[in-house]
């Protein structure tokens, strides 16, 4: 773990080196993935059931490859009903929130004569992939699907993993309250192929957003251009901003909560208070032990872990910015105040009492968010991600002679003789 303080000769350069520590997976899988790509769009649904075969260990028939819907209604029945009432709570809220976002359509009658708009329209289909075995994650469905349902996409497919065969029935569970249309017993970079190019059994889709690991992330990459796809995300990583005030204890749990995730996970701590540093730090080394994935966390906290001391909020706002991290805590008396003066971060969690845990299940606004510092230029998913603008005019024949003109000047600036000659000829030019 990292200790920095903004009043030493070399706090500059040891920021700089964690702002460009590089944290995300280094495996060149490029050559595998296209390969893969290629295979499936060669031979659909017979490469789509032997990758599975090879690498979730049970074979696949193409009558097998949708899960049918009388086996999810069989797997939701084993999920405890608390669970299934909790995701329940959760899918309300995820979708109230995104609901909210839905914007209007603009029309705009100018002074010169013209009508100007721009209309809103959702995708037609999009693909959602799930991560399935030990990482399978029931809230991601929400947060993916949700949004696409809210913003009004007709279908929506999604892929999932089922190591040995086995199904998850939280996973299936929080498909049905989100709305997912279809369910694929596929993974890896040939689910990824498949929902991007269609086979036999699965229709092409507009857009693909999900989670994945670098085989995923990286047929994403690649297939991006024929689909839109979410963001290549990186791993996770929190920055709290804490005073004296507040329980060491919780934040060191809150640090943790990030580091947990992967050995590749960031967690910062940014504090003007000495005191509350030493302690957090303290506090910290004492909870790993405590961990079911105490290793994991220990490695992301040895390794990418930071504490910065700084001289008063506005230095540690201006941090902020610079780190533009994927998730922000504020736990200072005046959050509301310092989060104002903070322009790049994926989501921020104001007050003591508002962990950033709590915005991965139930609170409503999405868990998907940019990181690795993209939230320069980058923002969270949204109802945004499945909708699509077209913009559109009408002219009158007034409005026509009085801009007309200056659309001929410019295109026969530019060289385009045909482009003049359209509106001059509707000006009897």
């Amino acid at each position: 773990m990292k200790r920095l303080d903004t009043t030493t000769p070399g706090f500059e350069p040891e920021f700089t080196a964690l702002l460009n520590q590089a944290r995300e997976t280094t495996a060149n899988v490029g050559e595998t993935v296209a390969a893969i790509i290629a295979d499936l769009r060669a031979r659909g649904d017979e490469a789509l059931c032997e990758y599975t075969t090879r690498f979730d260990r049970f074979p696949l028939t193409q009558d097998r490859i949708r899960i049918s819907e009388a086996e999810i209604d069989a797997a939701i029945a084993t999920a405890p009903p608390h669970q299934r009432e909790a995701l329940e709570i959760a899918a309300t809220r995820i979708d109230r929130f995104h609901r909210a976002q839905l914007p209007a359509d603009l029309r705009l009658d100018d002074p010169d004569g013209l009508t100007l708009g721009m209309r809103w329209n959702a995708l037609d289909a999009v693909g959602i992939y799930v991560p399935g075995g030990k990482a399978a994650y029931p809230s991601s469905v929400l947060m993916n699907a949700i949004p696409a349902r809210a913003a009004g996409v007709a279908r929506i497919a999604m892929c999932v993993p089922t190591p040995d065969g086995v199904l998850n029935p939280l996973v299936l569970a929080a498909a049905r309250h989100a709305g997912v249309s279809e369910i694929y017993r596929v993974g890896g970079a040939q689910a990824v192929a498949a929902l991007a190019w269609g086979t036999a059994t699965i229709a092409p889709v507009d857009r693909i957003v999900g989670p994945g690991n670098a085989y995923v992330a990286e047929a994403k990459r690649q297939v991006f251009g024929r689909v839109g796809i979410d963001s290549i995300a990186g791993p996770s990583e929190v920055v709290i901003l804490a005073d004296d005030a507040n329980d060491p204890s919780r934040i060191a749990v809150d640090l943790l909560a990030q580091a947990e995730h992967g050995e590749d996970s960031q967690s910062i701590l940014i504090t003007d208070s000495p005191r509350m540093a030493e302690a957090v730090a303290i506090a910290v080394a004492s909870e790993i032990p405590t961990l079911p994935r105490a290793a994991i966390a220990a490695a992301s906290w040895e390794t990418y872990g930071a504490i910065i001391l700084v001289r008063d909020w506005p230095e540690a706002c201006a941090l902020v910015d610079r780190l533009a991290p994927e998730h922000l805590q504020i736990m200072t008396a005046d959050p509301e105040q310092k989060f104002a003066a903070i322009r790049h971060a994926g989501a921020a969690f104001l007050g003591a009492f508002t962990p950033e845990a709590l915005g991965d299940y139930v609170a409503g606004p999405n868990h998907v968010l940019p990181t690795g510092r993209t939230a320069r230029f980058a923002s969270g998913l949204s109802v945004f991600d499945f909708l699509k603008r077209t913009t559109w005019l009408a002219a009158t024949p007034a409005g026509l002679s009085r801009i007309g003109p200056a659309a001929i000047t410019l295109a026969e600036a530019e060289g385009l003789t045909a482009h003049a000659r359209s509106i001059a000829l509707r000006l009897n030019q």
